[in-house]
């Protein structure tokens, strides 16, 4: 039986981060995959979705081309050629994992891993099975696809995110998106700018209901502005699959399309990997960890969607350090205090920090800045004017407690905001740091101006 100091079950974000600081920490590591490394973040989720999102970003300006005085004529969409680029993408990073673990002395063991005991690990694969050790373990595992009894699933007119992507080979004319969180409304946004007419339809009363209420405003404004049908507040009924496409009922009206895919969240892959069998502490699904990201069992350790903190990588990849450090005999602890969500659609959405409406049930007297896109010249230059920046502070001592940036680019500069709370920074600090010109980051110092009603480039707005 082969013996490692840490063993980790799941190639994702989470778990190839885990292995690689693992070993730099002088560890002996074995990672153990059952399909490919990168997880479903490289392989079907983030990158991805993210490369076919550039593809239609770039369709926009080349329709736009003459606002930029340009001329580009009979620009179509090669859907093929689309998702070949997709696969190159992801298949160079998958490579560039794999180069990684193997330099820095990781072996990469496939199948699929079950627990037998505290320090001994399962793995099935096409050869049989075969049983390792680790001194520590880091179950990674991840989360797939939620699809839910009640949508007749075949992969053809019916999809979840994954088989969108692997199945869909021509565009449909239409597309009903059941669910308007993330990864509904990256979905509309991309593939409405590919001419699909779409329809999001979401059970609660707003898009992104996990976002600021202002949030939720602008992008459903700019979804109906951009033809997309919004319906929020009601619910999916009666889903058909028929010989055109699909049907279904919504708020007691019939709704039909070509095709429907179903954004209604994700399971955690927590089920049939022993953990339970073991002793590990799970609640609703969820590995019930500490904030050294070990569990209720000494030596195991759990990162990543199954801990029910974040589905986000950067969460996944935070936790990993943590676990790595820990399982390697080193003291750590993850710190979610400062998580930036970034939601990639036309406009991107960027926030990190508290929320108005958490601010004031926090006990907060707030006030906040407001700057518009439209006022920035290097977003005119861009011709990209939608959106806005906007900070929230405490009224007594001026702390920035949270932003959100609705528009061009708002994923990459949310990491500003999100260095200026973590360091405890104040609007007024933030205002006197200068920002050079012409950037879209100055947005955020015209906001932080705006919160003390000194707002230079606009009308002061604030709150």
């Amino acid at each position: 039986m082969d013996a490692f100091d840490v063993m980790v079950l799941g190639a994702g974000p989470g778990g190839y981060v885990a292995a690689i600081r693992a070993a730099q920490r002088g560890a002996h590591v074995a990672v153990v995959e059952r399909e490919f490394v990168g997880g479903t973040c490289l392989n079907w989720g983030c990158i991805p979705s993210k490369t076919l999102i550039a593809s239609a970003e770039a369709l926009q300006v080349l329709q736009h081309a003459s606002e930029f005085g340009l001329v580009a004529e009979k620009v179509s969409v090669d859907w093929k050629a689309v998702m070949a680029r997709r696969d190159a993408v992801v298949k160079k990073l998958r490579q560039g994992i794999a180069m990684l673990l193997k330099s820095n002395g990781v072996t990469v063991l496939e199948g699929t891993a079950r627990l037998k005991t505290r320090h001994e690990v399962a793995i099935t694969n096409k050869d049989g099975e075969t049983t390792v050790s680790g001194k520590a373990i880091i179950v990674a595992t991840g989360s797939e696809c939620a699809r839910p009894k009640m949508f007749p699933f075949d992969d053809a007119r019916v999809h979840d995110s994954r088989s969108f992507f692997a199945k869909v080979t021509k565009l449909p004319a239409s597309l009903v998106i059941v669910g308007g969180g993330v990864i509904g409304c990256e979905f509309a946004s991309m593939l409405n700018a590919f001419g699909v007419a779409v329809t999001v339809v979401e059970l609660l009363d707003r898009l992104l209901p996990m976002e600021d209420v202002e949030i939720s405003k602008a992008l459903t404004k700019s979804f109906e502005k951009a033809g997309i049908t919004v319906k929020t507040g009601v619910k999916v009924d009666n889903v058909q699959v028929t010989a055109k496409g699909v049907t279904c009922d919504v708020a007691g009206a019939a709704l039909a399309a070509d095709m429907m895919l179903v954004a209604v969240g994700r399971a955690n892959n927590v089920p049939e990997i022993g953990l339970e069998q073991v002793g590990v502490k799970i609640e609703k699904n969820t590995v019930v960890v500490d904030e050294r990201m070990q569990t209720s069992v000494a030596g195991i350790f759990a990162i990543g969607d199954i801990t029910g903190k974040a589905q986000l990588a950067h969460v996944a990849s935070a936790q990993a350090l943590v676990a790595a450090d820990n399982a390697t005999g080193r003291r750590a602890q993850m710190d979610y205090h400062i998580v930036p969500n970034c939601i990639f659609t036309m406009p991107e959405i960027g926030t990190v920090g508290l929320s108005e409406a958490a601010a004031t049930q926090a006990g907060h007297a707030l006030k906040i800045g407001l700057f518009p896109y439209q006022a920035l010249g290097k977003a005119l230059a861009l011709n990209q004017t939608e959106g806005f920046y906007r900070i929230i502070t405490d009224a007594k001592t001026d702390a920035i407690l949270g932003v959100q940036i609705f528009g061009a680019h708002a994923t990459d500069l949310i990491a500003e905001a999100g260095l200026a709370i973590r360091l405890e920074c104040t609007s007024a600090e933030l205002a006197k740091t200068i920002h050079a010109h012409p950037t879209l980051a100055e947005g955020l110092m015209e906001a932080a101006h705006a919160v003390h009603g000194e707002c230079i480039h606009a009308p002061a707005r604030r709150k």
